[in-house]
């Protein structure tokens, strides 16, 4: 168990959950949920869905035994606007966070609150980002902010801790630990939120060696110059290309002559050359010593290369993509540890267990790293559910769904009535194969620019199961159209050909028709 230091007192409160009660009837019964979410996941690093990249086998295992949804998007791809959309089951103009400078609302409805009322134990482990002090749980042990990938600060019951270890080991243990002192009757959920994979990418020492002799491929779209397509995609900076060479990719002051990335940083922010040396001051001199050992072969080997160009544009993006990866072993590893406490402790039979990332991820697509825009890699997001008593066996669903959808989904299973301001859908229909009346299109709005970190426009948009239609605006004016079945890695902006006006204009209905449904009414120039 990874070492507490108290600190300093912070309000909080306490834990969890309970088997199924033996004598309970099973019309009665209310299974527990255990709700897995890790930041920053694309659906084409797990296994599930490809082997392209990497094995994740006990991910794999939750799709195996359950469902594994192949079109999992969200409303709004950024981290804190996605974690309050699960929490409300509401779009970001209606639960009031629309970008990460907005502090959420801890007094609104959500699904945890309706929960605890309804007789479940609640709890939060791990990251939760939303700057506001978590309502409606139990028990929280929560990162504080974003978190560190080593010797985590936390705030739990009252006290700042810091825990020495590895972070999403650190969050994993805190898991099993109050699984561990369940026992009053009540049926539980439990959410664990990972810091992993987050940027800036950084491996537990187990896992240093792996992928260090591979060479991972390069995505068919990784040099797409953009020129296809509005200047949206042209001016953002999230390009693997101006990555920061000491934070991103781990090169120490003394293998740097200067940082040369801008980082996709705000304006007239520039991370300092000895950036890495300072976060490594945070590690234990044991974790020092074996971090030292791995990347100071790497800068040694980068100042012998002397790569300039594509050389040094494609070391980046192995750089990058192999502690990415590393990072994703850790969190694949704590997924089994949580499936195996469940059957060790006769528990999966009675237990939900959900597999999602609060949005998806670019790696090396249209040369890019991070999230936001509304194209594919970043709106899809990781969706791998194991429903026991309605799921035998791997089955796979391909309508659309959102992370809007949880919410209502959870209390749909917990038997709790679903509230009329939540707008999200249930699909525990769909997943027992009734897909009568499901969304045959899905609405998604992006807000942060001009401030914030990467530069991408503000837009909004429609997609449906064949096409998609996206409006840049604020300080641009700008539409872009896909046919997604002839080109699914969206090259080619088909917006104002005539072959496409009827497709066009049937698109430009049915966002104004969502726009209607879902109350997005503000001005485009909030």
């Amino acid at each position: 168990m990874s070492k507490l230091f108290k600190i300093t007192a912070i309000s909080l409160i306490v834990l969890i959950g309970c088997d199924r009660p033996q004598k309970q009837e099973q019309a009665q019964y209310r299974p527990n949920i255990i709700f897995i979410m890790s930041d920053d996941h694309a659906q084409r690093a797990i296994s599930a869905y490809t082997h392209e990249l990497i094995s994740t086998p006990n991910i794999d295992r939750l799709a195996e035994e359950g469902v594994l949804f192949r079109n999992s998007f969200v409303t709004n791809s950024i981290c804190a606007p996605s974690r309050a959309t699960m929490l409300t089951g509401k779009y970001s103009h209606l639960n009031g966070l629309r970008d990460n400078r907005d502090r959420f609302d801890g007094d609104q409805l959500t699904w945890i609150k309706l929960l605890r009322k309804s007789g479940y134990h609640t709890s939060l482990i791990g990251k939760w980002h939303l700057k506001s002090e978590p309502q409606g749980f139990d028990h929280y042990n929560i990162l504080i902010g974003q978190g560190s990938y080593y010797n985590p600060r936390m705030v739990e019951n009252g006290d700042t801790l810091i825990l020495e270890g590895y972070t999403t080991s650190v969050i994993t243990e805190l898991a099993l630990s109050q699984l561990e002192k369940r026992g009053d009757g009540k049926p539980f959920v439990m959410l664990v939120h990972h810091k992993a994979p987050h940027r800036n990418w950084m491996p537990e020492p187990k896992y240093f060696e792996l992928f260090k002799n591979e060479e991972i491929p390069l995505p068919s779209t990784f040099f797409d110059d953009y020129s296809t397509r509005s200047m949206a995609a042209r001016e953002q900076d999230m390009r693997i290309e101006d990555m920061f060479l000491s934070t991103d990719l781990k090169l120490r002051a003394k293998y740097l002559e200067e940082e040369t990335g801008t980082g996709g940083g705000p304006v007239n922010w520039r991370v300092p050359i000895d950036a890495m040396d300072k976060q490594l001051s945070r590690l234990t001199p044991e974790q020092r010593k074996l971090w030292n050992a791995n990347y100071d072969e790497v800068g040694k080997k980068f100042m012998e290369a002397n790569l300039t160009g594509k050389e040094l544009l494609e070391w980046k993006y192995q750089r990058y993509m192999q502690d990415y990866l590393r990072s994703i072993a850790s969190v694949d590893e704590s997924v089994g540890q949580i499936l195996d406490w469940l059957d060790e402790n006769n528990q999966a039979d009675s237990t939900i267990v959900v597999y999602t990332s609060d949005q998806g991820f670019y790696l090396g697509e249209h040369g890019w790293y991070d999230k936001r825009f509304m194209y594919e890699e970043s709106l899809r997001t990781p969706l791998i559910v194991r429903i026991p008593g309605e799921v035998l066996g791997r089955r796979e669903i391909d309508e659309m769904v959102l992370n809007l959808d949880l919410a209502p989904t959870f209390l749909d299973y917990a038997g709790v009535e679903i509230p009329d301001e939540m707008q999200g859908l249930s699909w525990r229909k769909l997943v027992n194969g009734e897909n009568d009346n499901w969304r045959k299109s899905l609405y998604y709005h992006y807000y942060e620019y001009p401030h914030g970190w990467h530069y991408v426009k503000r837009h909004y948009g429609v997609r449906t199961e064949k096409y998609k239609l996206i409006h840049f605006y604020n300080d641009i004016d700008a539409w872009e159209l896909f046919d997604l079945e002839i080109d699914p890695d969206e090259m080619n902006n088909l917006f104002g050909d005539v072959a496409y006006a009827a497709i066009q204009h049937e698109l430009e209905g049915e966002l104004k028709r969502l726009r209607d449904v879902y109350g997005d009414t503000l001005s485009l120039q909030d």
